[in-house]
């Protein structure tokens, strides 16, 4: 809270993971927390965080005793922030592309698991999809979780707006050859449901394809924030939750909502 106004300090975690590996990835985070200086209210990191966009999913799903789990769990209570990160998760007899947040006290606050499977890379035949939307909260800011391919389908995001969430959020391994894909559907996201839309993505390449990053911020009114290519760099960007009401109650769109 700054001069009565509700801000908060976000850091894009833009990096390259190590393919499937978890630990050598681990490794490059911490090098990139050393360096940085900055004290965060949230950390966002790239979908499948560990081991990159793998279809891998027996090898590396987990429990809650999982090393991404665990490790994110030390992480949070550690720097004592939020962080939201993409982890593989098993449940059962089902493997999910899921995003967690972990509160500042290392607690799992939410759980969403990745309704859009991406079936041009067959991930719908290693990954089950999830059948529920998802909103977590920071002190008094209500954020609604995606997943890469979920930024297609904005039905989802209307769910979240009806539910007038005030930041929108999908991490992603979003390839080059479609980034322009990605700029576009970020900013018209936050334009149709007059939030805050955060997309953090990937650089570096895989076995699949390259990516360039992009991560960005778009304001309720679409007006880009912040958008960053290749740098693999914690991006740090401050966002005015004011934004939110004062933009909905001067452009009440979202009070037209039919959803026939």
């Amino acid at each position: 809270m700054e001069n009565g106004e509700l801000k908060m300090i976000i850091g894009l975690v833009q990096y390259s993971p190590s393919w499937e590996n978890p630990a050598d990835s681990i490794l490059k985070i911490e090098n990139m927390l050393g360096v940085s200086k900055s004290k965060f209210d949230l950390l966002i990191f790239p979908e499948m965080t560990l081991t990159g966009f793998t279809m891998n999913s027996v090898m590396f799903a987990e429990e809650i005793d999982g090393i991404g789990t665990q490790y994110f769990i030390n992480l949070s209570s550690r720097l004592k922030t939020n962080i939201f990160a993409g982890i593989i998760e098993k449940d059962g007899g089902k493997i999910f592309n899921s995003l967690i947040h972990f509160d500042p006290l290392g607690l799992i606050r939410a759980r969403y698991r990745k309704i859009h499977p991406f079936s041009y890379a067959k991930e719908d035949q290693f990954y089950s999809g999830g059948d529920e939307i998802v909103i977590t909260q920071i002190e008094k800011v209500k954020f609604g979780l995606s997943v890469c391919y979920d930024l297609r389908f904005p039905e989802l995001y209307r769910l979240y707006a009806k539910r007038r969430i005030d930041v929108l959020v999908d991490i992603a391994n979003w390839p080059i050859p479609r980034i322009d894909h990605w700029k576009t559907l970020l900013k018209a996201r936050s334009i149709e449901n007059q939030c805050f839309m955060v997309g953090v993505n990937r650089v570096g390449f895989d076995p699949i394809g390259k990516y360039n990053g992009c991560s960005a911020i778009f304001d309720p009114m679409g007006n880009e924030t912040v958008m960053v290519e290749n740098d693999e760099n914690i991006i740090e960007a401050e966002i005015n939750l004011d934004l939110v009401n004062s933009t909905r109650n001067k452009l009440p769109f979202l009070d037209d909502i039919k959803l026939i």
